[in-house]
């Protein structure tokens, strides 16, 4: 029996830059839905888990549960929330390494940020619907699977 694809969807701040985004290359997948952000456009995401790093850590009940994914740089998560409706399930990650070389001159990093498709990809895991592919294009690929090997097992890679 095949497996019905992790139904995903992302809304994207079009401030990010698309050529730096970890996400770009998801762009067509199957089960993979991208809205662009308008503060004048609402967008529907009740019923899915929000990854949220003060959000409760994820339950044998989240498995099957949609992935709602805001990309966007942590000081607009605000800004990009408020355009969002429905009820969401706010989930947090175990504390899992960044392999992205992260690095700005105006703000500091939150010390558990992931990039984008780190996060997507455990957070399919934990719902149980591991999605090895995700990272198929992602540049630090196996230095996150590398870094990350034990925890990741333990969450059902």
């Amino acid at each position: 029996m095949e497996q019905t694809p992790l139904d995903i969807l992302i809304l994207r701040d079009p401030k990010e830059s698309k050529k730096k985004c970890s996400l770009t290359p998801l762009a067509g997948r199957e089960g993979v839905v991208f809205r662009t952000y308008a503060p004048d456009r609402r967008i529907d995401a009740g019923g899915r888990i929000l990854l949220d790093p003060d959000g409760e850590p994820f339950t044998s009940a989240d498995r099957g549960t949609p992935i709602f994914l805001i990309d966007c740089a942590w000081r607009r998560v605000p800004t990009l929330s408020r355009t969002v409706d429905g009820e969401l399930k706010r989930r947090r990650l175990p504390d899992l390494l960044t392999a992205y070389p992260r690095k700005s001159n105006f703000f500091e990093d939150p010390v558990r940020g992931l990039a984008s498709i780190e996060a997507l990809y455990a957070a399919s895991l934990l719902v149980g619907a591991p999605r090895l592919d995700l990272l198929n294009e992602y540049r630090w690929r196996d230095e996150f699977l590398e870094i990350n090997a034990m925890l990741l097992l333990e969450m059902g890679c």
